[in-house]
């Protein structure tokens, strides 16, 4: 998305919004950006995200998702594509059912663009709920949660056209009472009845040939730009393998929450993950997806960074022995970033779709004109 596109303050903003009686009235005023198609109702981008997403969940106007998604959208989460919005209407009547009493509290909404190109959000919500109902992976717990989630979605004229949405899901299980990796070994070998087809696969392409990884040089000049700083300072640390990076762009008492409640204080806590999941996947490759932001020096940057990991599973870690299996990390990472430094950092990725993948049985032998191999 163009440059120009970017909030450069944070006018439009969830802080600026106060409490809930403001937040969520339906009379919030005026309207205060263009926004061409969208209902009346809806003063700002910010405003359309949250009240949607409370009308839906809370309230449980689960229909009300036929006037806000395409008939086409295209979502995105833990398991893969899911195409179209009666999908999102069975899943969404899922998870209420398993939780009656959902609750989603906004923890920040980042957005970018406008009422011609559309626009996009960065939602990240904290999910509250009693597990009282049945889900797909057991009977009620009566169990308390407490997620959060980031979804990420683009929209135009009333209605999200796609969404990338990622759930905490490992903390969720953990939270239910579930050992994770049975939980993943039997998922994972249910999602596969028949024989799968043997992989074939090259070197991830971090690469070109025998060469060194490509090169993005450092921004430069005297002002700071969001996006340079972050494509450049994610493949030095992911591609090049230069963790001396992390002491260049992350404040030394840096903040990051992450899947499976990681919670870390510190560079070195933050060097220590970005270490095992390398030694985990030798040939790890990176590459952001989406990248936008808002903000200004003064008073900071938001940014919201959607990124995906291609790796094979060579390596010793939490993850078990190496089983030699390709897998796909898909995230979404929101960076608060003051003075040149990133201080906090919200990562999410589909940790407990990885853990399915490895934990499963080998594949069952294939069998070729009656005979095994």
């Amino acid at each position: 998305m163009a440059a120009d596109l970017m909030p450069t303050d944070f006018q439009i903003a969830l802080g600026a919004k106060g409490g809930t009686d403001r937040l969520l009235t339906p009379d919030q005023g005026e309207r205060v950006q263009p926004m061409r198609g969208f209902e009346e109702t809806y003063v700002d981008i910010v405003d359309f995200i949250v009240r949607v997403t409370h009308r839906i969940w809370e309230e449980k106007d689960i229909g009300y998702i036929y006037d806000t998604y395409r008939h086409n959208s295209r979502v995105t989460d833990d398991s893969g594509l899911q195409y179209g919005r009666d999908k999102i209407v069975a899943d969404t009547v899922h998870t209420i059912n398993a939780f009656p009493d959902i609750r989603l509290y906004a923890d920040e909404v980042i957005w970018a663009g406008d009422e011609m190109a559309g626009f996009r959000t960065s939602h990240r919500t904290v999910i509250v709920g009693h597990n009282t109902g049945h889900s797909r992976w057991a009977p009620p717990t009566g169990r308390k949660v407490v997620v959060w989630a980031i979804a990420n979605c683009c929209a135009i004229e009333n209605e999200i056209y796609e969404e990338w949405v990622l759930y905490n899901n490992s903390s969720l299980l953990a939270q239910l009472g579930f050992d994770l990796r049975p939980l993943a070994r039997r998922l994972g070998n249910a999602r596969d009845p028949e024989p799968i087809p043997e992989e074939r696969f090259g070197e991830a392409e971090r690469l070109a040939g025998q060469g060194k990884p490509l090169r993005i040089p450092p921004p430069d000049g005297d002002s700071f730009d969001p996006e340079p700083f972050l494509r450049h300072l994610l493949h030095e640390i992911w591609n090049w393998r230069n963790l001396s990076a992390v002491d260049r762009g992350y404040a030394r008492t840096v903040r990051y929450m992450g899947p499976t409640n990681r919670q870390l204080y510190g560079r070195g806590e933050l060097k220590s993950l970005i270490l095992s999941l390398i030694a985990m996947f030798p040939d790890l490759a990176f590459q952001i997806d989406d990248l936008y932001w808002m903000g200004n020096d003064r008073e900071g940057y938001l940014t919201s960074t959607r990124w995906s990991i291609i790796g094979t599973h060579r390596g010793h870690g939490i993850y078990g022995d190496p089983t030699g299996r390709r897998v796909h990390l898909w995230g979404i990472s929101q960076h608060r970033i003051r003075g040149g430094q990133i201080v906090q950092e919200w990562t999410v990725f589909n940790e407990f779709e990885v853990m399915q993948r490895l934990f499963r049985d080998e594949d069952p032998p294939e069998v070729d004109h009656g005979r095994v191999r």
